[in-house]
């Protein structure tokens, strides 16, 4: 019963994760950084609901790896 209920809670975010990770804006990551543009080079801080969204973007992460640990020591 419980395992049930982990196994729906991770499969539930890890889809909400993947959807909050593909609305944020692109051209802020790793590639960016690589190709020396300067956009990645200056502290940009996040406003309004690029932070919201940033937020629930790392509590659904915690929520994720907390599933996860959670359904190893169950099973």
């Amino acid at each position: 019963m419980i395992s049930t209920i982990l196994s729906v809670t991770q499969i539930a975010t890890a889809l909400l994760l993947s959807l909050l990770i593909l609305v944020q804006e692109k051209g802020s990551g790793l590639g960016e950084a690589l190709t020396g543009s300067m956009q990645a080079n200056m502290t940009i801080k996040k406003r309004g609901s690029e932070r919201v969204l940033a937020g629930v973007t790392v509590l659904m992460a915690i929520i994720f790896l907390g599933a996860s640990v959670a359904l190893t020591f169950v099973q």
